[in-house]
């Protein structure tokens, strides 16, 4: 049968066909990049194409890095996530989105799992002391953050780094996890699409 004779108005299926495209929408554009005053010196270097190229490995490496730099002490979790995405070639976007899990809402609850973890290990007496509060004075505030995470010592400075790449890893099975299944659920869908389109 000459199916060329029989066109196709069926509706096009309303499920997003790639994943790349659904994140897109949710990820910074090239000009957050270019316009923010931190990372506007190494525009050249951030808006490289490999740092924006988004496949289910620079997506999940990107998810790492955040999640790794989100628990920097002070201001610099973005920068570290950007010069990880940097140096392990992994999606710049969503490493600097992945970041802001770690906010004035959940960084105490984030720092004090840390200090208990590292003390859980180093063991000794030390307490648990709760960040100064952030002040129209950045400097002095950016001061007193410092004097706070050394005051904490090892334990935090050890927890910070477990719990960091605890949380990593986990982010990074379930990006490669989810990923799968994504493309997975797609394609099914694709073909129960195509089976409907015989039948009509």
């Amino acid at each position: 049968m000459d199916w060329a004779r029989f066109p196709c108005t069926a509706p096009a299926p309303k499920y997003p066909t790639n994943m790349r495209h659904t994140l897109k929408r949710f990820l910074p554009k090239h000009e957050t990049i270019s316009h923010n005053r931190w990372f506007a010196p190494f525009a050249n270097t951030l808006l490289h194409p490999r740092l924006w190229h988004l496949n289910r490995r620079s997506a999940a490496g990107g998810v790492a890095a955040g999640l790794f730099c989100g628990l920097i002490p002070g201001p610099f979790q973005m920068l570290g996530a950007a010069i990880c995405a940097v140096v392990f070639r992994v999606n710049l976007p969503i490493a600097l989105l992945c970041t802001l899990y770690s906010n004035p809402f959940t960084i105490i609850p984030l720092y004090l799992a840390a200090f208990e973890l590292g003390h859980f290990f180093l063991g000794g007496t030390a307490s648990f002391a709760a960040p100064p509060n952030m002040t129209a004075d950045f400097f002095g505030w950016l001061l007193a953050l410092t004097q706070w995470v050394i005051g904490l010592g090892k334990p935090l400075a050890l927890g910070l780094i477990i719990l960091a790449s605890i949380i990593a890893a986990i982010g990074y099975l379930v990006m490669r996890i989810g990923w799968r299944y994504w493309l997975i659920n797609t394609l099914k869908k694709r073909q129960r699409n195509r089976k409907n389109l015989i039948k009509t």
